[in-house]
């Protein structure tokens, strides 16, 4: 059979598999994926639009009002009213969430060792190189995507460490929905 015909296929399943590893990394921090996808959003576009959100983390847009709310009510963002647009609101991160997003990128740094155990650091780079090539390609291709969305974390976040070994890895798996126990 072509292994290309899986490329799909593969990268879906990949990206399914890197998110139940963070979330096994991250048991503790009693937060979901998507309040942790929320933060790291804001980060890099304060004041982004909720529409504009729920676009790009591909989720429902009443779905994320839900996260939202609570992370407002748990002091991790604001909204704020658009000065353009009195229907709109823009989304901020507050002082509070900072340390959160602090511990998050550290948690998506053991979480990406992990799932790299056993590349090379020049293999590690060239395969990001090619699904930014790629990437490049889809957003060309698609309508109304986005090549502007950001990719890399912020320039303070430093270079990770060399990958474990997969005999060193973690056996367990957690599934809940929280992320803490």
């Amino acid at each position: 059979m072509n292994r290309l015909r899986n490329f799909g296929f593969l990268l879906k399943d990949v990206s399914r598999l890197s998110g139940l590893n963070f979330e096994r990394e991250a048991v503790g921090l009693n937060l979901t994926l998507a309040q942790c996808k929320v933060l790291i959003y804001l980060q890099r576009n304060e004041g982004i639009s909720q529409v504009r959100l729920a676009e790009r983390t591909d989720t429902d847009p009443m779905t994320l009002v839900r996260t939202l709310d609570r992370m407002e009510r748990d002091g991790l963002i604001e909204r704020r009213q658009d000065p353009a647009d009195r229907r709109a609101r823009r989304l901020f991160m507050t002082t509070a969430a900072e340390p959160v997003v602090a511990e998050i990128w550290r948690i998506a740094a053991r979480a990406r060792a992990a799932s790299l155990a056993g590349l090379s650091p020049a293999e590690r780079v060239q395969l990001v190189s090619l699904l930014e090539r790629v990437h490049d390609n889809l957003t060309t291709l698609v309508p109304g995507a986005e090549a502007d969305a950001p990719l890399c974390p912020p320039p303070e976040q430093a270079e990770e460490e060399s990958p474990p070994s997969i005999a060193e890895l973690p056996a367990r798996r957690t599934r809940s929905r929280k992320l803490s126990p």
